[in-house]
C-alpha cells in the first residue's frame, strides 16, 4: 500500500522560498505589513536553522527592489518575468542543496506565483509548505481559492509558527530559545480567519 505523503518538514532537508515583496506591490496588496512581518520572521528562523533562502524580484526594474522591512538586505535577488520561481538560475543553487525534500513558500500574489511556483515544485516531487500567514493577493477571492486550488494539488498549508516548530521538532533544540523569541508573540492578523470559518478547506 502507498504511504500517504505527510509534509513532515526537517531542517536538514527543507528551503524557504521568498517570493516577490516589492515596494511597487505595498499599496496594493491586502495585509501587505502583516505578510511581510511574517515572512520576515520565517526568514529570521531559516537564519538561525541554517535553511537556505531563495528571494525572487519580479521584474525589478519597474516593480522596485524588495522591501528592506523582510529584512533580506543581504541575500541575493533572482530577478525574473516569468510567474514560476523556478528559473534557470533558482533551479541551478536548489542543486546544491543535498537532500532537498521540501520547500516553504511565502511571498505574492497567491494565485499567481505561488500557485506557478508551487505547481513546478510539486511537479519535481517536492513537498510544498504554503506559510498562509506569510501569502496574500490584491483579491482575497483570488488568494482563498488559489489556496484552496494549491490543497487540491497536494500542497500543504501551514502558519509560520507551526512551520517554524516543526523544524525545531524538539524544546531541547540547542536553539531553541532563539526560535522562541521569534514566535513569541503571535502573529499579525492577515484576514485568514474568514477563510479558515468557510467551506474551502474541507
Amino acid at each position: 500500500m502507498a504511504l500517504r505523503k505527510l509534509g513532515k518538514l526537517s531542517q536538514k532537508s527543507s528551503v524557504l522560498f521568498l517570493c516577490d515583496m516589492q515596494e511597487k506591490f505595498r499599496p496594493n496588496i491586502a495585509a501587505f505589513p502583516e505578510i511581510v512581518s511574517v515572512a520576515a520572521r520565517m526568514l529570521r528562523a531559516a537564519q538561525v536553522l541554517d535553511i537556505p533562502v531563495i528571494v525572487t524580484e519580479q521584474y525589478p526594474k519597474g516593480l522596485g527592489p524588495t522591501v528592506p522591512e523582510l529584512g533580506a538586505q543581504d541575500l541575493r535577488k533572482y530577478s525574473k518575468t516569468c510567474f514560476s520561481m523556478l528559473t534557470p538560475e533558482v533551479e541551478e543553487a536548489l542543486r546544491a542543496v543535498p537532500d532537498l525534500r521540501s520547500v516553504l513558500l511565502c511571498g505574492i500574489e497567491t494565485q499567481a506565483c505561488i500557485m506557478s511556483t508551487s505547481l513546478d515544485l510539486l511537479e519535481k516531487g517536492l513537498d510544498v509548505h504554503i506559510v498562509a500567514d506569510a501569502c496574500s493577493s490584491r483579491s482575497q477571492v483570488d488568494r482563498f481559492l488559489a489556496f484552496a486550488r494549491l490543497k487540491q494539488s497536494g500542497a500543504f498549508l501551514t502558519t509560520s509558527e507551526g512551520a517554524i516548530l516543526q523544524l525545531a521538532k524538539d524544546a531541547a533544540h540547542p536553539r531553541f530559545k532563539e526560535l522562541q523569541g521569534i514566535i513569541k508573540d503571535p502573529a499579525p492578523d492577515s484576514g485568514l480567519l474568514s477563510f479558515l470559518q468557510g467551506p474551502l478547506l474541507g
